[in-house]
């Protein structure tokens, strides 16, 4: 999939930004502990095509503890635990939709090979210390990947959650998007309101069918 990405890695490649990134990088996996693995890093571009893209659910960094970063948001390899913030995004599913989850099973691939983008926002995090790779450069690529993604001429959801992907909502411009908000589903911000009740899985399906794509199946 990372060929369908091309028009988007080129800009990338000749951007200032991404010398001094991978300069970066090298010193930190070299010398630290870095999640998720380095050739995990663009693992969300890798089982969704800008081609059949039709949701991008926006996190913030990987997965700061052993063995649970996989390059995509949310997400966890198969036969680790799912984490709170998912468990809570899987109980909004049951009862959005009526879909019955697998609580145990914490890897949304299914979800990405159906053209949802598991996007984080930084790519890379040092173990045990999150957002510890905020850097302008990862702001600079997220600014690029949604500036390409809003070129494209799909419907579109974008999944919101919490103060900190809301503000990508100024950079969707295309009239053939729909922006879903809510607070962020981990539980210290769920269980004060504003996550449960939220609709929004059952509302992108309807925006998609409405729009002449097909719906996602949320099933994990």
């Amino acid at each position: 999939m990372l060929r369908d990405w091309k028009e988007l890695f080129d800009r990338v490649k000749a951007a200032p930004y991404s010398k001094t990134l991978n300069a970066f990088l090298d010193h930190e996996y070299q010398t630290k502990t870095i999640y998720p693995p380095r050739d995990m890093m663009f693992q969300a571009f890798r089982f969704t095509s800008p081609k059949t893209l039709k949701a991008v659910i926006i996190g913030q960094d990987p997965y700061h503890n052993p063995a649970e970063a996989m390059g995509m948001s949310f997400s966890v390899p198969i036969g680790i635990d799912p984490p709170p913030s998912l468990i809570n995004i899987y109980k909004e599913i049951e009862a959005d939709t009526g879909t019955k989850m697998d609580f145990e099973r914490g890897d949304l691939t299914p979800w990405a090979e159906q053209g949802v983008l598991l996007l984080n926002a930084y790519l890379s995090v040092e173990a045990g210390k999150p957002l510890s790779h905020k850097r302008p450069e990862y702001e600079a690529f997220m600014k690029d990947t949604m500036e390409y993604i809003d070129t494209l001429p799909q419907p579109i959801v974008f999944f919101l959650w919490g103060s900190f992907a809301r503000k990508y909502k100024f950079d969707i411009h295309h009239p053939n998007r729909l922006i879903l908000e809510s607070v962020h589903p981990s539980p210290l911000s769920a269980n004060r309101g504003g996550w449960f009740g939220n609709h929004h899985f059952s509302r992108c399906n309807a925006f998609l069918v409405d729009n002449g794509s097909t719906p996602i199946d949320w099933k994990i």
